[in-house]
């Protein structure tokens, strides 16, 4: 099983756009290049409701290598949350070493504070969430959910769903009633923390808003966002301890999204690849599972997210 030739942009340096077409992980498993493989979970290993065909046994068959596995994601829910999901999916969570999601990271910290930027917030926030999809609790770091914008030291964006009550429960916002409340935020310039930056994400074969197209609003407006999670280094660097892996050479991160998986990958010095059957499927044509993307068009689409991924290949298959 070998790979395909080179892929560059003429004009380009090959170590910054070159890619090479693979048809499986076999290949690379069996030379034992990479000793901890990053795995994104949604539009990869699963999308959301199932897991897609031949991914449980080639997880199985990556870790028979002796692949170390750290699910990370984007997720605004902790990686305790995360390990469950997996597992009930058919996956067996033992595989991995651990996850490293967005929503751990913030959770931890706001509960530590230990950085200046989070040690600078209020205690009081609008709280942006999920209501079909289930609210994710902010149970033990002493916030103070508000529902109105001129109670509030800060934004939490986990979803997209709903804001949270002071009482607990939920109110149901659609996507333009969250957005006239960040129009109202900026004005009162708060700054938000964005517990999930992708824009939208696999789930059961359709695109779903996820919190970073509110972070993203929220900037284009001029507001003040922190992003958690994937495409900052940050987050690579936490899955690389938790690996007990000190050189980024020896890891690959796996992922579907060009703008955070693979970028990811890029800033922090990894090699990465690029699942085609995610999200970027319909931007390059795909119309169905474990189709081949056309060089020509996944060319252009590094380009337009200045993205460049290592390894292509239409699935997590084996």
């Amino acid at each position: 099983m070998a790979a395909a030739p080179l892929r560059s942009v003429p004009g380009t340096p090959d170590s910054a756009r070159a890619f090479r077409c693979l048809d499986g992980l076999r290949s690379l498993a069996e030379k034992g290049r990479f000793k901890a493989w990053f795995l994104d979970q949604f539009g990869v290993l699963h999308d959301g409701k199932q897991p897609y065909p031949g991914a449980v046994s080639t997880l199985e068959k990556l870790a028979s290598h002796g692949a170390k596995m750290v699910i990370i994601s984007n997720s605004s829910r902790r990686a305790s949350v995360t390990m469950q999901k997996v597992n009930s999916l058919g996956f067996d969570a033992s595989l991995f070493v651990g996850a490293i999601t967005s929503g751990e990271l913030t959770h931890q910290s706001l509960l530590r504070r230990d950085d200046s930027w989070f040690a600078s917030l209020g205690r009081s926030c609008i709280h942006m969430t999920w209501s079909d999809r289930g609210a994710i609790s902010l149970e033990g770091l002493g916030l103070q959910i508000v529902k109105n914008v001129e109670d509030a030291d800060f934004i939490l964006a986990h979803g997209t769903e709903a804001i949270g009550l002071p009482s607990g429960d939920v109110l149901p916002m659609g996507l333009e009633d969250l957005e006239l409340i960040l129009k109202r935020c900026v004005e009162k310039k708060i700054p938000m923390v964005v517990a999930n930056p992708d824009y939208v994400t696999v789930e059961a074969r359709a695109l779903r808003v996820m919190p970073g197209t509110l972070g993203a609003k929220y900037e284009k407006l001029g507001g003040e966002v922190k992003w958690m999670g994937k495409p900052d280094k940050v987050i690579y660097r936490s899955a690389m301890m938790m690996a007990g892996v000190d050189d980024a050479r020896a890891c690959v991160a796996v992922g579907d999204s060009l703008h955070h998986d693979i970028k990811g990958a890029n800033v922090t010095g990894m090699e990465s690849i690029f699942i085609t059957g995610g999200i970027h499927a319909d931007e390059l044509g795909l119309k169905s599972f474990g189709e081949v993307a056309d060089s020509a068009a996944l060319q252009a689409l590094s380009c337009k997210y200045n993205a460049h991924p290592s390894y292509v290949l239409p699935s997590f298959m084996w």
